[in-house]
């Protein structure tokens, strides 16, 4: 199986995680990762060039998901709208930059660690998912867990997902705090944002965003959100 993978913070416990479950798969062996962006992965599961991946909401609405995603249930610290004379996307997204929009939100978009390195800076910034909740009083889906085939398999990964929190090993956050510049608390502190369960609220904050997008003219034409129990 190719797996499509995010170098991002934000999925630093799963990728701790299915390391780990990888080990206990008789195909272990065989699963392979392929790193990009969210707006890279998302044409590379279009494509099929990878089997299952974290895609950004706007983009799995017509896949099969498995109640995992990446999710803020308040602010969520790297996706920010920076002040400008001018709206500006991040290429590196798809979701944010249609978020802002649809909160008519003027400025630069930033997300990942990019934007979670300005914001411990202290640069002026509006978090877009802070907004959406004082709005909406839901959460915001980012990204769902999504798949073409290997449905058993992930629909068990997922559940072993969410279970119970990941514990992150001492050496794989020092290790991560040095390649990201962040500090050990940064990281702690930023992971406390994000949440992975799917449950009622999270989908219907994931159906509103997408009804207003659709309702706006922001995006093609929306096909049923279909779960997969997990």
């Amino acid at each position: 199986m190719i797996f499509g993978k995010i170098d991002f913070l934000n999925l630093l416990p799963f990728h701790v995680f299915i390391k780990r479950y990888s080990k206990s798969l008789r195909s272990h062996q065989s699963l392979y990762y392929h790193k990009g962006v969210p707006s890279v992965l998302n044409r590379s599961f279009a494509a099929r060039r990878i089997d299952a991946a974290f895609i950004s909401s706007i983009t799995a609405r017509n896949c099969r998901h498995f109640n995992v995603g990446i999710v803020a249930k308040g602010s969520v610290l790297s996706v920010l709208s920076l002040p400008n004379s001018s709206h500006k996307n991040d290429t590196d997204s798809a979701t944010s930059n249609l978020l802002a929009q649809i909160l008519e939100i003027e400025g630069e978009v930033l997300i990942g660690d990019k934007a979670l390195r300005y914001y411990y800076s202290g640069g002026e910034c509006l978090d877009l998912a802070q907004v959406w909740h004082e709005k909406t009083s839901l959460p915001f889906v980012f990204a769902l867990l999504c798949t073409h085939h290997h449905n058993s398999e992930l629909k068990r990964l997922s559940r072993a997902f969410v279970r119970k929190p990941v514990k992150i090993p001492y050496y794989i956050l020092m290790e991560n705090a040095r390649k990201s510049s962040f500090t050990p608390d940064q990281i702690h502190d930023y992971l406390r944002h994000i949440t992975y369960r799917i449950g009622e609220k999270e989908k219907r904050g994931l159906k509103k965003f997408l009804q207003e997008a659709k309702e706006r003219g922001l995006a093609p034409s929306l096909g049923t959100i279909r779960y997969a129990s997990v």
